[in-house]
C-alpha cells in the first residue's frame, strides 16, 4: 500500500513540475521578441548606461532587449510617449520638464522639450552630481563668493547645462544677472575656459574625464552649493528634480573638503500603455540580476534596489512598477501621494 501511494505522489508532483513548466512557458511566450530602449548617441554616458541593462535584462528574459541611439531627449521622447519605443533612459529633470509639458512648466523661462504626458517611471536608477568649479588656488571659498565673477554660461548647444548652473546659482539664492557670464557652446568648453583663465567659476559632473583633464592641468575644486534646509528650498523650487547630496573630501578628484552637490536621477521610463507583463518581466530581470550591472559601468555602483522606488521622483511609476515595488515591500506609504499628485497633473 505504502509504495502504491509513493508512486501516486510521484505521478502528483510530476504533475506539477509539467504544470510548472508550461506556464512558465506560456508567459515566456507572451513576451515581445525584442524591446528596445532609446537613449542618446553611442559615446554618451546613457547609452553606455542602456547597453548594459540590455545585457542583463536580456540574459535573464526570452527577450532580445537592445538600446537604440537616437540625437537626443527630444527626439526619442515622443516615440516612447506613443509606445513606439519601448523603454528609455533620462535623467529626472528633463523628463519633469516634458512630462508636464512646456504649458504649465518652465525653468528660468525655458522648457524646450516636447510634452509627454504618457510616459511613467520603471525604475529610479543611479544619480548624476554636480556643482561649481573654481581653480584650486581660486579665492572663492563659498557659493555666495561667486557673485560679480566670470561664470560660464548660455551653452546653447548643450541646454542640460545651462540648467546645471541655473540651479547652482539658484541654491545662493543668485541669477544670471549676479555674475558675469562667459558665453560657451558646450560643457567641457566651459571647462576650457576655466582652464584658460576667461572664466572663474564653470561646472562638469563628478568624475568626469574632463574634470580630471583639468585638475592635471591647473589643479581644480568643487565648491558646495548652499547646503542649509533654506538653500535646498530654493534648489528645488528653482528645478523639480534636484536635490543636494553630501560627498566627504576625498571622494573623486577635485573634492579636496566635504562637498555638497547638485543630484538629479536617471530613471528608466515607458509609456502608460506598457503591457503590464513586459513592464514585471523586465523589472524583475534587472531587481534579481542587479549586482550583475556593476561590473558593466562605475555609475552602476548606486544603481541600487535602494533606490528603485522613491517618493523624490518628478513622473509617476507605471501600474505595474507599483505592484511590483509592493510586493517587495519597498513601496511606501508617501510614495502613493506623490503617484496621485503626478497623475493629476495629466488629468
Amino acid at each position: 500500500m505504502r509504495g502504491t501511494w509513493n508512486i501516486r505522489w510521484l505521478l502528483v508532483g510530476a504533475h506539477l513540475v509539467a504544470l510548472l513548466l508550461l506556464l512558465d512557458f506560456a508567459q515566456a511566450q507572451q513576451l515581445p521578441r525584442s524591446v528596445t530602449i532609446g537613449t542618446n548617441t553611442p559615446e554618451t554616458l546613457f547609452y553606455q548606461l542602456a547597453g548594459g541593462l540590455a545585457k542583463v535584462a536580456s540574459g535573464a528574459l526570452a527577450t532580445q532587449v537592445s538600446p537604440q541611439p537616437y540625437a537626443g531627449t527630444s527626439t526619442f521622447l515622443p516615440l516612447v510617449d506613443s509606445g513606439e519605443l519601448d523603454f528609455g533612459i533620462v535623467n529626472g529633470v528633463d523628463m519633469g520638464l516634458a512630462y508636464v509639458g512646456p504649458q504649465k512648466l518652465n525653468v528660468g523661462g525655458r522648457n524646450p522639450f516636447p510634452h509627454v504626458p504618457n510616459s511613467r517611471l520603471l525604475m529610479r536608477g543611479a544619480p548624476l552630481m554636480l556643482t561649481a568649479i573654481v581653480r584650486k588656488d581660486s579665492p572663492i571659498k563659498t557659493i555666495h563668493e561667486i557673485r560679480g565673477k566670470r561664470v560660464t554660461g548660455e551653452y546653447p548647444a548643450h541646454l542640460a547645462v545651462w540648467y546645471n548652473m541655473y540651479g547652482i546659482l539658484s541654491s545662493a539664492g543668485l541669477t544670471w544677472q549676479d555674475v558675469k557670464v562667459v558665453p560657451v557652446p558646450a560643457v567641457n568648453e566651459g571647462m576650457d575656459a576655466l582652464i584658460q583663465g576667461r572664466a572663474d567659476v564653470s561646472t562638469h559632473a563628478l568624475g568626469s574625464a574632463k574634470v580630471k583633464e583639468a585638475d592635471a592641468a591647473i589643479g581644480i575644486r568643487y565648491v558646495s552649493i548652499d547646503c542649509t534646509p533654506q538653500g535646498e528650498n530654493r534648489l528645488r523650487a528653482a528645478v523639480p528634480g534636484y536635490y543636494p547630496r553630501l560627498l566627504k573630501a576625498g571622494a573623486s578628484t577635485g573634492v579636496v573638503e566635504d562637498t555638497c552637490f547638485i543630484t538629479y536621477d536617471i530613471y528608466l521610463i515607458t509609456h502608460k500603455a506598457a503591457p503590464d507583463h513586459v513592464v514585471t518581466a523586465v523589472l524583475k530581470a534587472l531587481w534579481d540580476n542587479i549586482d550583475q550591472l556593476k561590473p558593466l559601468h562605475p555609475n552602476f555602483a548606486d544603481w541600487t534596489r535602494d533606490r528603485a522606488a522613491s517618493a523624490d521622483v518628478t513622473i509617476p511609476y507605471h501600474p505595474a512598477a507599483v505592484k511590483f515595488y509592493r510586493e517587495k515591500g519597498v513601496w511606501k506609504g508617501e510614495m502613493d501621494q506623490v503617484q496621485q499628485r503626478l497623475l493629476a497633473m495629466n488629468p
